[in-house]
Formats: structure tokens, sequence, C-alpha cells
């Protein structure tokens, strides 16, 4: 097995305990508002926001898991009636589409999101956290999905990777 195919196991690996990690703290958050509502009678305001944050979160990172595992929602009609090479042709171009997209929305327009919120020093409502930390999950997927895109193309150039659609 190669490096570059170990670390894409392991990255994908600890994407896939985060998204548990923070799909069990948005239960046990949604389970403890239920409880202290209807069972205690009173309404905790920091777990909307905190169930809001943790699912932006995950759905983000989600995102960026799917493309690695190159496991996105996707049409391919049209591209299931290219021939192979075709298939590898437009692979590539879907890929450098996709880091090109990740670069330029997810981490550059992240990063400005992220600058300007903890610049401004913008406040959660509740929880009273700086934004841009629950912003910073844009770019740090984004250079996610940037590296799988790289990974991805350095397979379909060494043969390494089937067209898998």
């Amino acid at each position: 097995m190669k490096k570059s195919e170990l670390i894409f196991n392991k990255v994908s690996r600890i994407l896939e305990w985060i998204m548990v990690i923070i799909f069990a703290l948005l239960v046990l958050d949604v389970l403890f508002q239920v409880f202290s509502r209807y069972l205690l009678g009173t309404s905790f305001t920091w777990t909307e926001e905190f169930a809001r944050f943790s699912l932006i979160w995950m759905t983000v990172l989600g995102a960026a898991y799917l493309n690695g595992k190159q496991e996105h929602l996707s049409m391919d009609f049209l591209y299931q009636k290219f021939s192979e090479p075709n298939k590898r042709k437009a692979s590539i171009l879907i890929e450098v589409l996709i880091f090109l997209f990740a670069l330029i929305v997810m981490v550059i327009g992240g990063l400005n999101l992220v600058y300007t919120t903890l610049h401004l020093e913008q406040l959660s409502g509740t929880l009273r956290i700086p934004l841009g930390y629950v912003y910073a999950i844009m770019p740090f997927s984004g250079f996610l999905i940037m590296c799988f895109s790289i990974y991805h193309i350095s397979n379909f150039y060494s043969n390494n990777n089937k067209i898998n659609n």
C-alpha cells in the first residue's frame, strides 16, 4: 500500500470519528433539551445554538468526507454514455472543478469570513463564543476537499483508481 493511501485512509478514519463524536454530542444536546423542557419545566437557551453549530460542522465535514470517498451526490446519466478514456478525462475535469470550488469558495472565502468575524469580535448569541471559531470549519473542510481532489487526480494518472460510476 502506498504512503498516500495510508494517509488517505488515516484522514478518512479520523474524519469518521470526528463526525461520530459531533453527532453523539448533537443527540445528547437534543435529548437534554427535551428532558429539561418536559421533565424539569425549564428550557436552556444554549442547547438550540449548540445543536445548530453541531449540525453545521457535521454537514460541512460530511461533505469533505463524502468527497474523499467519492460518494457525493452526482447525476451520471450522460457520464455513463462516455467511453472509458472520456470517463477518465471527465473525472479529472470534475476533480479539478471541485478543487477550484473548494479553493475559491471554501478556503479563500472561508478564511475571509473567519478573519472578518474574529476581527469584528462577533460572538454567538447564547454561547458567547467567537463566530470565527464556528466558521473555521469552512476553510478546514475546503482544504480537506482540495487534498482529496489531488489524491483522486493522482490516482487517475497512476491508473490505480478505476472509474467507479
